[in-house]
């Protein structure tokens, strides 16, 4: 007979987003609006959206998006890491340029999202811009993610000169690092750099 408490939902909408059992999101969804939560609590809304996302059920993901009186970063980056996962960049790099339209700051997940999908489609030019706003920001000193997603996306959009070099000026390397070096070389063909880096 305890009532769920806003925390209560998001813990279960995750719950939801893990199980992939979409007729248990939507009943679930149903519940978070009749509960009168939804619409004090952003937290609320941008779990529905990431639940839905993690469904690859992007219609009701931006449903719910366009329905919230109130959006945070957190909100725009679920929307935006579920197109970019999915491969259409197109609609991923619409809804960043909408974010920073209406005014909202990218923060590391955001940036990481958006080079994922201008790698997607081979966005070159907006992976630059993207880039160099990186840069700007000072961002790529204490994120290897970054760093990562940068490598990435230019090994995916052909420029494997440019993501060598990325790598190279990398202030921190992982394992990602040097496997989104290696996986560049090896979908452009280019075996033997892809053996050298290993063997490095």
């Amino acid at each position: 007979g305890i009532s769920p408490n806003p925390i209560t939902f998001v813990c279960i909408l995750k719950a939801c987003a893990g199980s992939g059992l979409i007729n248990v999101c939507k009943r679930m969804h149903l519940w978070v609006i009749w509960s009168g939560f939804l619409a004090k609590h952003i937290v609320l809304g941008t779990a529905l959206v990431d639940m839905y996302v993690k469904c690859s059920m992007m219609d009701d993901a931006e449903e719910v998006f366009h329905r919230l009186t109130e959006r945070n970063v957190v909100t725009w980056s679920a929307l935006i890491g579920g197109y970019a996962r999915l491969g259409l960049g197109d609609i991923a790099l619409k809804y960043f340029r909408l974010m920073k339209d209406e005014g909202n700051t990218p923060n590391v997940v955001t940036f990481t999202c958006a080079l994922k999908a201008c790698g997607s489609i081979g966005d070159i030019e907006k992976g630059r811009q993207i880039h160099d706003e990186i840069v700007n920001r000072g961002l790529l000193v204490e994120h290897v993610m970054l760093g990562n997603a940068l490598v990435d996306m230019y090994a995916k959009c052909g420029r494997l000169k440019k993501a060598h070099q990325v790598f190279e000026d990398l202030h921190i390397r992982d394992v990602v690092s040097w496997t989104s070096l290696i996986a560049g070389y090896v979908e452009q063909g280019k075996d033997y750099e892809a053996l050298d880096c290993f063997a490095l």
